[in-house]
């Protein structure tokens, strides 16, 4: 709370700048006062044909599937993403993470809103929606849970039940960033376990994270969830 607290009071005294490339913005035409026009038209938009299981755009479909995930099989049964992982979303996603802007959540929570609108994702088909969790120690440290931040605004505008303690994370596991493929799988494994107040069984599940890497994060939750009953789940998040 301190942390945003001062942030806030940062964020009132100097100049309203671009998060993305630090310029002075103008008085009109930016995006909420955060990101100029520029930066945000450079955002790279996943496209179609996408990957069956993790939602990447596919160079060479030949199949509906990439070669990663053939290699490495995926427990939930489908990812979606609208932006890719790299440059102004890539910025941004590092500010509101690591920079304490947990504010960014409501602007960024509208590009997952505008891709459900463009593919017109059916949302009703799912009966909750489910954050990422963190563990408690990385919470307290970071003061919020990014996914959760994205999955209230969204649960919100689709007037979806949202669980966010449905999922509790057992152990404080390293940061994924550093390691390859075959070791966050191994990090992730056995973290996640249920909440036994929350009827999982026979439900339809959306999980909501920021990034989509190599999958494995949402993956573990996924076969969490099913191993409680859950019958499909898919992951959705704002970058892969």
């Amino acid at each position: 709370m301190f942390k945003g607290i001062f942030q806030g009071l940062i964020d009132l005294i100097y100049p309203k700048i671009c998060l993305v490339c630090r310029t002075k913005l103008k008085s009109t035409g930016s995006v909420d006062n955060l990101v100029c026009p520029e930066c945000w038209s450079k955002i790279k938009r996943n496209a179609p044909p996408f990957c069956s299981s993790c939602g990447r755009h596919l160079e060479k479909p030949l199949r509906n599937i990439c070669t990663s995930c053939i290699k490495k099989p995926l427990h939930f049964d489908r990812a979606v993403s609208p932006c890719i992982y790299e440059g102004a979303i890539k910025d941004l996603i590092h500010e509101f993470k690591y920079r304490n802007k947990d504010y960014l959540g409501v602007t960024l929570s509208r590009l997952i809103l505008d891709f459900i609108d463009e593919y017109n994702l059916k949302m009703d088909f799912f009966d909750f929606f489910i954050p990422i969790p963190l563990h408690r120690a990385r919470l307290r440290e970071r003061e919020f849970n990014q996914a959760d931040i994205l999955a209230k605004q969204i649960a919100l505008k689709l007037n979806k039940v949202l669980l966010p303690d449905a999922l509790l994370r057992r152990r404080n596991n390293r940061s994924q960033t550093n390691l390859e493929d075959k070791e966050r799988f191994n990090n992730v494994k056995e973290i996640f376990s249920i909440n036994k107040n929350v009827l999982i069984k026979g439900k339809n599940i959306l999980l909501i994270d920021d990034v989509l890497t190599s999958g494995a994060t949402c993956s573990e939750a996924a076969r969490t969830l099913k191993n409680a009953g859950a019958n499909i789940v898919f992951a959705l998040t704002l970058a892969n």
